[in-house]
């Protein structure tokens, strides 16, 4: 071993002692604020937004902002974890793409509870069983997540936060080559998201919808002869190799999570407000209902209609405003649509999704 690598370990080694020791600070003091809380919640998702941005902001590189945000997300959540015990429910079982999300959230210092369905999800966060909740809302190639939607309408819970995931599909096995496959599994939207690349790669190989990515890679697991897709949170489960990675056909597909919770979130400055509204059933009553949002300068970022379920025709109108409903201009519009709207549910502000 050269002199020259020698000096530079332990030159690591000098700077690692010297993070620990940061570390260990750090977590004093947010021993120390949690003892000030008075009870009041650890997790603080508007918080945690402003840390991850201005770490992706001020980050001076080389280490790339994206993992820099990784290291940061840890930190807090070991530290977090030092003022409260969290659970946190996501749609199952383990190794699925939601498990993921929460996982970006909430970091590794929590309590992870898979529910066999988002009912379930929304009844663990609405009954207390769980502190929090994340629960998918939309793919960007699919669409809206239509149970999500409808729960959301009833629940006593809030939108305390958001997460985008990068849908990465990866081909999973017990070997290291694609020899003597006879079937892939996947969850349907899998398979259908995987097309080109099986059609190109595995041509004859049957694909086999299953309930979940995760259920998938349990069952490769179990046949020599299979493989599976879905995220590499899966193969590390079942014990697979991760043959092929990112063979989505759509290279930008992505799913938003929301976390759901008992909390309030302030301001940060970079903000998205959700609510559900219903419109009269008359002519340009709709369009009744956005003026004043285009009057306060307030953009909508998304808009969704979803059938009332109480009279023929009827629909609740699911909208994301840019800003907090605590904004001006939002407090103004709002206040504004709870005068036209027969019913207006605001669903929870919180900060946007850091990267």
């Amino acid at each position: 071993m050269s002199a020259d690598l020698t000096q530079l370990r332990q030159q690591i080694d000098a700077l690692d002692a010297q993070l620990l020791a940061l570390l260990n600070q750090r977590a004093a003091l947010a021993r120390s604020v949690g003892e000030r809380k008075g009870g009041a919640p650890a997790y603080r998702p508007e918080r945690e937004a402003e840390i991850l941005r201005r770490v992706q902001q001020s980050n001076p590189g080389p280490l790339p902002a994206e993992r820099a945000v990784a290291v940061f997300r840890e930190i807090i959540s070991a530290c977090r974890g030092m003022e409260q015990h969290i659970r946190v429910a996501f749609l199952g079982p383990q190794g699925t793409f939601s498990e993921s999300a929460a996982r970006q959230q909430f970091g590794a210092a929590v309590d992870y509870v898979p529910e066999a369905s988002i009912d379930a999800v929304f009844r663990a966060v609405a009954s207390g069983s769980t502190e929090f909740a994340v629960v998918p809302v939309e793919n960007s190639t699919e669409g809206a997540i239509s149970r999500t939607l409808d729960l959301l309408l009833n629940t006593p819970a809030r939108i305390c936060g958001e997460v985008v995931l990068r849908v990465e599909q990866h081909l999973m096995r017990q070997s290291t080559d694609l020899q003597g496959v006879t079937r892939v599994y996947s969850h349907a939207q899998s398979l259908a998201q995987c097309q080109q690349w099986l059609t190109q790669h595995l041509p004859h190989a049957e694909r086999v919808p299953v309930s979940s990515n995760a259920e998938a890679a349990r069952l490769a697991a179990l046949e020599p002869t299979a493989c599976a897709l879905g995220p590499a949170l899966a193969a590390q489960r079942y014990g697979l190799q991760c043959l092929f990675n990112n063979v989505e056909d759509e290279p930008n597909n992505r799913t938003r999570f929301l976390v759901l919770g008992q909390i309030e979130c302030a301001p940060t400055g970079r903000d998205s407000t959700s609510l559900v509204l219903s419109a009269p059933n008359q002519p340009g009553a709709v369009h009744a209902l956005l003026t004043p949002l285009a009057q306060h300068g307030i953009s909508m970022s998304r808009i969704e209609s979803r059938p009332a379920r109480v009279g023929q025709w009827e629909y609740f109108f699911y909208v994301d405003l840019v800003g907090h409903q605590h904004d001006a201009p939002v407090a103004a519009a709002l206040a504004e649509l709870k005068t036209l709207a027969p019913f207006l549910k605001v669903l929870g502000s919180y900060p946007v999704a850091t990267p």
